[in-house]
């Protein structure tokens, strides 16, 4: 009964996406969608944004389509100024914009290191910062999609792990500090997922991979990690960790056994094909 009350609550609610143009974020939009609420993602690709508001249009879900680079503190400002002129509010924000590497850190040129920060890190501090007075007002939630790279650092992912460690702390923080304001701050860890994020990885150089290293099939898809990510925002969770060994046993296991989580993920991505560790 009470988990029907939460979503009874959040029906009609106006939720942000970044990042929603495809993979968790379009999955994400759609879910929300499905449930009743209005929809507003944003996306670098003005031709991939067109396309998935369009496909949320066509499904019945009410949906607005705002260009935006996260990366640039204007564009989160305009973002968030075009929501409010739309919907009027803002109940949720959904974090979700990234991008990921792959490479050892001694071959990675520093801008690769910069870049992931300014997306995925400063992205969300830039979304978040521009949303707050909103959210404080609704009482809403503001969501960071993070990754298992956000507790445990994954070699050949320095600045994928270390900009995700740093949205930890920070949402970590936000929520510290409102405890008795009403906002409520969700971290969500997928583990490893089917999306598009490793085939636009970057390369020591900066260059995008452009063809993922794992099997997506035995994925995750993002359609169940975003069920799981409503889910837990309906709840008002703190924290969400997807997946069992890749994600829960891993992260509860390097608490007390951080070496031997070191190794087994060493181990791990060693076995990829071209792995930069062979």
């Amino acid at each position: 009964m009470h988990c029907f009350l939460k979503h009874k609550e959040l029906k009609n609610k106006v939720v942000l996406i970044t990042g929603g143009s495809s993979g968790i974020g379009f999955a994400l939009a759609a879910e929300f969608g499905r449930r009743g609420d209005k929809i507003a993602i944003a996306a670098r690709n003005i031709e991939k944004l067109d396309n998935a508001v369009s496909e949320l249009s066509r499904r019945g879900i009410e949906i607005f389509g705002i260009p935006a680079d996260v990366s640039k503190v204007d564009d989160c400002k305009v973002l968030i100024e075009k929501t409010i002129d739309k919907y009027g509010h803002i109940d949720v924000l959904v974090n979700n914009a990234g991008i990921s590497m792959r490479a050892a850190f001694k071959d990675t040129d520093l801008s690769v290191i910069h870049k992931l920060m300014d997306i995925n890190f400063w992205g969300t501090v830039n979304c978040t910062k521009f949303a707050l007075p909103y959210l404080l007002k609704s009482k809403g939630s503001v969501v960071g999609i993070i990754s298992v790279a956000g507790y445990i650092g994954l070699p050949g992912r320095t600045g994928y792990s270390a900009s995700k460690y740093a949205i930890r702390g920070f949402l970590d923080t936000l929520r510290c500090e409102n405890l008795h304001t009403g906002l409520h701050v969700l971290v969500a860890a997928p583990g490893f997922t089917a999306s598009n994020i490793r085939n636009t990885a970057l390369t020591a150089n900066g260059k995008p991979q452009g063809a993922t290293p794992r099997e997506e099939s035995k994925m995750m898809t993002a359609e169940t990690a975003a069920i799981k990510i409503v889910n837990a925002t309906y709840r008002r969770k703190d924290s969400l960790v997807l997946t069992f060994w890749e994600g829960k046993f891993t992260v509860f296991l390097n608490k007390f056994c951080p070496r031997i989580v070191s190794r087994l993920a060493y181990n791990h991505m060693k076995k990829e094909p071209d792995s930069p560790f062979n």
